[in-house]
Formats: structure tokens, sequence, C-alpha cells
């Protein structure tokens, strides 16, 4: 038996969920020779013993999609939640299970098995996230499973699976979309195979002028370009051994702010934005280098080597103050005031506006393997990975002033490396035993986990921008051994019984003054049933944790004084259920799919604490930790010829709290609840040629997504997005 491509993905270990181009349904995905392709388990009845809940998400749906948005592709399925804010999906805040979503920290995001954020131990608050436009298949994974993939275990794995190498001597794809706001995407690649070598070349493109207004008549979209190459060779005659080069470039540019809006104003037009905002703007600049070296020892063994660095530059430039006031204290209400006097004809003082140059630069590096054995009932995963990664900020502000004619004109500039000016560093090496048992109708997975992280922070103050002196240093040192069981039990032919437990973990940062991790247990439970037509899961699962992180983060509006701190929240209780259910009812000339997921999640604080974080604030003991809806679900159904379909989503988020508190949730506190439904069409021309057409919130339903920058942010209103896509 060939084992393939292990460290590479987790699909292997996932429950198999598939929604083709024609249906939706429950199914699985096939095996290719290609060094990139992630394979699953051959048959259904193989993925539902395995001893956790995830998804697979296939290219055929993320071409019903159509969408670059990740967190409208994560919205099909349950346990995954996310709070919106720039309506593209540029850099999304993705939690799973209780998990705090801000910047999808809590998380482990890969891209073809190596770790995508830009600094996932120093600094993992992702302000980077790999183009999902350009993915085959999205991985997702919670549970006892992830004992492979750190180094964060209390909530989830996403793997993005980038395009794969075409398996013919010439194959590729050209995709061409237009949309409202002034939306363009354009996606093709182009490559092929020979008997001994493979390679890719790929470009990604999109861009829109954005949907909210700006009185100075400047853009609020982005531009965001990605280019890739792959190269792959066998070694040998017989194929066993392959090595794969991977090189990928991207950069953006985004017109995006943190300034929200006053209730009032977002009351009276939600899609528009203060003047003051008319500067801001996000420049970004990613480089990855991988190379990949696969042996196959033996039928029954197989080796996977993976060495990489990622290389990522940003710099925020965006409104820190307005007239001395931070966001969320006054600063909101100035600009409000500034461009309501203006449009009433009036004739205001200028303002100073103070623009922050959030400038940082990312470093991640390492080199990871995996080593499995089949030994007659026994599939035996050892792995490891040494890794090392850097956050260097070097940040400056400068002053403006904002002129009744709504022109900006520099009263100051400031130097680079007097605002901020430090390094986060952390080296981590971890390794992991897992051993997959089968006796009959059980599978018992069984494993351990162990993380090393030293930390270290090099601050030079702001003083100090030459860095000639010696920096004040931080240095901690971090252990945690994490095991790991789940079984799966074969009850009758229509139902899988699973549970699991798992020790949860997550590294503190360099700025944590305690140095504590985060830890606590995994629980879940529950089974999978198919009858006929009919298939789904049914699991609940308990989170405690001892010690809750909280990261001050200039995403949660936190002061900006103390960006970059870490809190120990201690103990927290989470708990919910999970629900999947999927049906095709076949006809004459025509099926209707139909996919179902709900998820109820509850997340409390377990201590009395004071907390400087504002998001937080005074903590009293069962308060409900802000930023989760209790529950969300989403109905997938439509209809599906033999060459066209059309399906709709709808989708449901529950209010959320945006501080902790068990108080009523109203407009001072919370943000409101929402059901916005998307649609998609698709038309196959012939094998090579389709058509398809999109439309995101067809109801045009105004709502607000966050409260976390000082003011409120709207959702995307009602979009539109038509394509033609050639494939050969």
């Amino acid at each position: 038996m060939k084992f393939s491509k292990l460290s590479l993905g987790i699909s292997s270990i996932l429950m198999g969920v598939v929604f083709t181009s024609s249906a939706v349904e429950s199914t699985t995905d096939t095996n290719s020779d290609s060094i990139e392709q992630i394979t699953i388990f051959g048959s259904t009845a193989a993925v539902s013993k395995l001893p956790g809940s995830g998804a697979y998400i296939s290219k055929e749906m993320l071409d019903t999609y159509a969408t670059t948005d990740i967190q409208r592709i994560l919205s099909s399925t349950a346990g995954v939640y996310f709070v919106e804010e720039d309506g593209y999906g540029l850099r999304p805040n993705i939690g799973m299970r209780g998990s705090s979503s801000d910047r999808s920290e809590k998380i482990t995001i890969m891209e073809d098995g190596v770790l995508a954020a830009p600094a996932p131990y120093a600094s993992p608050a992702a302000y980077y996230f790999p183009t999902v436009g350009r993915m085959q298949a999205v991985e997702i994974l919670k549970g006892g499973s992830s004992i492979e993939y750190g180094p964060r275990t209390s909530g989830g794995v996403i793997n993005l699976v980038s395009t794969a190498v075409p398996q013919d001597a010439l194959g590729g794809k050209f995709d061409l979309a237009l949309g409202s706001d002034g939306f363009s995407k354009l996606h093709t690649f182009v490559g092929g195979r020979n008997e001994t070598s493979g390679g890719l070349v790929e470009i990604y493109n999109y861009q829109a002028d954005g949907f909210k207004n700006l009185n100075s008549g400047q853009d609020t979209g982005f531009n965001k370009t990605d280019l890739l190459t792959k190269f792959d060779i066998y070694l040998d005659d017989d194929k066993r051994h392959q090595l794969e080069f991977k090189l990928k470039y991207s950069d953006e540019s985004s017109d995006e702010t943190y300034v929200g809006l006053t209730q009032q104003d977002f009351n009276e037009n939600p899609y528009q934005r203060y003047s003051a905002t008319q500067l801001d703007d996000m420049s970004t600049e990613h480089k990855h280098a991988s190379v990949h070296y696969d042996y196959i020892i033996s039928e029954n063994m197989d080796l996977s080597v993976i060495a990489y660095i990622n290389d990522f530059g940003r710099n925020w430039y965006k409104v820190s103050k307005i007239n001395g006031s931070s966001l969320g204290s006054g600063a909101e209400e100035i600009a409000s005031n500034f461009d309501a006097t203006v449009s009433m004809g009036g004739a205001p003082d200028d303002i100073t506006v103070t623009l922050k140059a959030n400038n940082r630069d990312y470093l991640s590096r390492g080199i990871q393997g995996q080593f499995a054995l089949y030994l007659n009932n026994h599939q035996i995963n050892i792995g490891a990975r040494v890794h090392n990664d850097e956050m260097d900020r070097f940040q400056w502000v400068d002053q403006y002033a904002l002129a009744a004619d709504f022109s900006m004109s520099v009263l100051s500039a400031g130097v680079p490396g007097t605002n901020s000016n430090r390094i986060d560093s952390a080296n981590a090496y971890s390794f992991f035993v897992k051993d997959k048992m089968t006796f009959g109708d059980f599978i018992v997975t069984a494993g351990v986990r162990y993380e090393n992280v030293n930390l270290a922070r090099d601050d030079w103050g702001k003083t100090d921008p030459l860095r000639s002196a010696d920096p004040s240093e931080r240095n901690n040192e971090v252990s945690a051994f994490l095991p790991s069981v789940g079984t799966t039990y074969q009850a009758n032919d229509n139902w899988v019984l699973l549970a699991g437990v798992q020790k949860a973990f997550a590294p503190p940062s360099p700025g944590n003054n305690k140095a504590d991790n985060e830890e606590g247990w995994n629980y879940e439970f529950g089974g999978r049933f198919s009858y006929d037509s009919v298939n789904g899961e049914l699991i609940g699962f308990v989170t405690k944790l001892d010690n809750l992180h909280g990261n001050c983060t200039a995403s949660q509006g936190c002061n900006i004084d103390l960006i970059g701190q870490q809190y120990n929240a201690g103990k927290v209780d989470i708990s919910g259920v999970e629900f999947v259910i999927n049906h095709r009812a076949e006809f004459d000339s025509f099926a209707v799919p139909t996919r179902f997921n709900y998820t109820y999640s509850s997340a409390e604080f377990g201590e009395t604490f004071e907390s400087e974080l504002g998001l937080w604030g005074s903590v009293e003991a069962g308060f409900d930790i802000p930023y989760l809806p209790k529950v969300t679900w989403q109905l997938e159904s439509g209809i599906a010829g033999d060459n066209w379909q059309v399906l709709a989503a709808i989708k449901y988020v529950d209010e959320m709290r945006v501080v902790a508190g068990n108080n009523n949730i109203d407009e001072n506190n919370g943000i409101d609840a929402r059901t916005v439904v998307d649609i998609s069409a698709n038309y196959q021309i012939d094998d090579q040629q389709s058509l398809y057409a999109v439309v995101d919130n067809l109801f045009d339903k105004e709502y607000a997504v966050t409260r976390q920058h000082g003011g409120l942010q709207v959702g995307k209103p009602r979009s539109l997005q038509v394509g033609y896509r050639y494939q050969f």
C-alpha cells in the first residue's frame, strides 16, 4: 500500500464533504500522482470512521462559489465562525469552537501543509492570508485529529491546497470575471507533465474600487496579485524519489481603515467613510519558497520532508488619532462633525489627523518532516518541525491638517523607528507520534505532541531609531506535552459513533509578562449517519481552558499604547453543538441538492478580573466572551440539471456582544443578528467552457459586522459577479 504525501495535507484524516458542480453531496476525491496533490480516503465508508470532525471543500465547490472571500466559503461548514471586516475577506477573522476570531490568531492556518501566518509563534495575528481564489481545495479540521498540526490546538486547523500541476502534457485554466463596484478577477495557469517532471505557472489578480464612499472622492477598494510557480522532478526511474520546488510572490494595496461610523451616521448611510481616512492604505508584499522531498521507501513506509521560508512586509498607514483623540475615544465623533459641517455648507476649523505607519517585516522559516509506517492494524505517523520566526516593528507617525475642501496637507513627518521599534522572535521545535489502530468495528487513534518555544523581545523604545544602543530584552521558554486519543465505532450500516479528548495549547507571545501557556482540554462526542440519500453528523464539543490569552491588537480596538501586549484571563468554559445534514432528491430531468449546517456555541469566563483590553473590560465570572455568535446556520439548496445549476445559500448569524458581559445585547454593546442570502448559477457550455454568475447579499441587507475599531463597520452590499471559465 502506498502512503501518499501526508505532510502536505490533512485530507487523509478528514471527513470528506464535497460539493460537485451538479450536486451537493458527501463523497470523496480522487488521488493523483502529483506531489502536491492532497489525498483522502477512497470511500465515504472509510472517511466516516474518523475520530474527529472536519470538512473538505472541493475544487468543484470553490468554482461554484467563485468567491475570493474565505469567510463566505467557510460558512458552508459547521463549527467555524468569523467576524467580517472589509467585505472582501482580505484579512479574515476566523474562529473555531469558541476560540477568538481576531485575525485568525487562535487557529492553525497552512498552505500545502506549511504554516502560512507571517510569524505563527512570535506574532500569530494573521495580517496576511493566502488568496483563496487560486486554491483547488480547502480542508478544515477540528478535534483530536489535529495533533499533527501545531502550534495551536485549542481551535482547529485550516489547510489551503494550491493548484496542482496538470497531469497531462499541457493543461491550464483561464477565468475572467467582472462585477459590481469595479470588481474584476483574472485567474490563469498553464503547466504540464512528462514521464520525469512537471511544472506550473499561475497568475491571480483581483481588484475593486470599493463599496464605501469618501467625500474627498478617493477609491476605497484594493488590488492584489499572486504569482506562483511549481516544478517537480522524479529522481529515479521507479518514481520513488520526488523533489518539488514552489515559489510564490504576492502584493496588495488596499484602501482600508479602522475608523468606523457613529451609530447616527451608520443609521443614515452605512456605506460612507469619513474624510479623515482618505489616506489610509495597506501595502503588503509576500514571498514564499519551499522545497519538498518525498520518498516512497516501500509499500508500507513513506517519508516526506519540506524546507520553507516566508518573507512578509506590510505597512498599514492609517488614522490613529484625530485632534489627539484615539479611536473609540472621540475620534469618530470629531470626524463625523467635520464632514457634517462641510456637507451643510459650513466652514469648520482645520482638524489634525495623526496617521501611523504600522510598518512591520515578518520572517518565518523552518523544516518539517513526517514518516509513516503501516504495520498490520496500525498506521503509525512520526513527525517533527524546527521553526524560527520574527516580527520587526519599525513604525512612525505623521501629522496632517484636514481642510474644509477635504484636502490633507502634511504638518510634520515622523522619523521611522520613533513610534515602535522592536523585534519579537521565536525559536521552536516540535514532534509528534500518532498511532491509528483498527480493532474490528473500532478505530482508536492515540498520540502525543510536544512543543518547545523560546520567545524573545528586543525593544529599542522610541528614541533610538538607529538601534545603536543595547535594547531592553525579555526572554521566555515554554513547553508542553499534548496527548490526544479518539475512537470511532461502526454501530451498524447507518451509524458511526465517535468520541475524543485532546490537550489544548497555545504558546504565549513575547508580550506576555507572565509567559503562561494557554492550556486546557478539548472534548468531542457524537456520530455520523447515512440513510439512502440522506447523510450528516451531530457532534457536541466542550473545551475547558485553564488560561485564556487575550492579545492587544489594533484590530480589536485596543489602547494603542498597549498594542503587542498579551494578557491572561484564567479559566474559560466553552461548549457547543454542530449539526450537518445533506440530501439529494433526484427527478427525471433535474435534481434538488440540499445541505444544512447549524452551530451552537457558548463561551464564558470562569474568573473575575480587571482587564486593560477594551473588549473585555472588568470581567466577572460567568460573563460571555465577546464576538461569539451563539447560533449560526446556513441552508443551501437549488436545482441542478445535466449542464446547469442554480444554488442559493441562506446564512444566519446571531447577535454578538462586543464587550464581555451577561446583560441584554443592544446597539450600545452589540451587533444585531442578520440573515443574508447569496445565489450562484453555472452553465456548462461544453467540456471546457462554462459561464457563471454570483450575487452576494441578494436582498441588499444593510448590516453591521463589528465595533472593534472604534465605530461601526458595515457588511458588503448586494454585489454581482459574472464570469467566463475555460479549462483544458
